[in-house]
Order: structure tokens, then sequence, then C-alpha cells
């Protein structure tokens, strides 16, 4: 896929989540996360840097005290198309005997969200659970792997914004788009 200047590429995308969309998405999110974590205890580990926008936004809605970290794993390197995994940072809480919720900006394919719960389970994690803005709509995915908490869906198209970037930039869009 040949990329345009990111202004270019907005000006051509379909808008097809507005931020009113994505407000409610997160508000049911953080609700169904309230009521089935509130006496867990969990780690929240914020996948970067895609997850910063959703993580942001679900944790100041918890109801409940919430530990948090981040990690950083990439496939993309600001490509389109993702490569053997990189660790930029590694949580640094120790996961043994926590639930963790894993929150990242979208599922697609899952091999970057699947190695990171692997990466959790092999440090002694009681549970990993997954979070995410958008779940992409295919039949791609690494099977098994799921969205625990889900907030929206999007086609299966290059999308980008609230998180998800078009080439490095653009995550800090209130809306999410398409190519």
């Amino acid at each position: 896929m040949s990329l345009k200047p990111p202004l270019e590429a907005l000006a051509s995308a379909e808008k097809i989540h507005d931020q009113a969309t994505i407000e409610a998405a997160l508000e049911r999110m953080a609700t169904e996360i309230n009521t089935r974590l509130h006496d867990a205890n969990p780690l929240w580990i914020t996948v970067m840097n895609g997850g910063l926008h959703t993580s942001a936004e679900l944790t100041m809605r918890l109801n409940f005290p919430v530990e948090m970290d981040y990690c950083h794993a990439t496939r993309y390197r600001g490509e389109t198309s993702g490569g053997n995994l990189l660790w930029r940072a590694m949580p640094a809480t120790t996961l043994r005997d926590r639930v963790v919720v894993l929150c990242d900006d979208i599922l697609d394919e899952g091999k970057t969200l699947a190695a990171i719960k692997r990466h959790a389970n092999a440090q002694g994690a009681r549970q990993v659970l997954i979070a995410v803005l958008a779940k992409k709509l295919h039949d791609r995915c690494v099977p098994g792997l799921v969205a625990d908490f889900q907030g929206l869906t999007v086609p299966d198209r290059y999308v980008f914004g609230y998180g998800m970037d078009y080439s490095g930039s653009l995550r800090n869009l209130p809306s999410i788009y398409a190519l």
C-alpha cells in the first residue's frame, strides 16, 4: 500500500466512528470492567503506543484502584505490515499471581497481543484479559485469541485515529477513520 501524506489520507478517508460513538463504547466497556474486576486488584498494562488513548480513557472511568504499568512491543516499526516482534519495554511490575489486563487500541490479527499474553502467562499471571477499543472484522486473527472487553468493530480496511496510527501519525484524532 502506497502511503499518502497524513493530511491527504485524512481528507480521503471515511469517518467510521465519531467521538460520541467512541465515548459510548468506552462507557460500556468501563461498566463491564467495573462489574467483572472490581475486587480483583488487577494490574493494568497499556500496550504502547496504540493503547495509550484507550487506556487513559478507560482507567479514568473505573471505580476501583488500579495499578498501572506498560509495555511496548511492536511488529510494525512504522510499516503497514508486521514483521518479527520487537520488545522495546517490558512491564516492570511483577505479574506473578496477578489478574492482568492488556489494553490496546485494536485487535487485528492479534500476533502482538498473543505474544504479550504468552509473556504474561510465562511470568506467572493468574489470569490475562484483553481490552481493546476496536476489533477488526476478518477471519485472520490468531486462533483462540479474543478480546475480553471490546468497544467497537471496524471493517477490514486500513483504520486510524483514536490511538491507531497512519504511518506513525494521526493517533491523536478523536474519531476513527478508514481508507
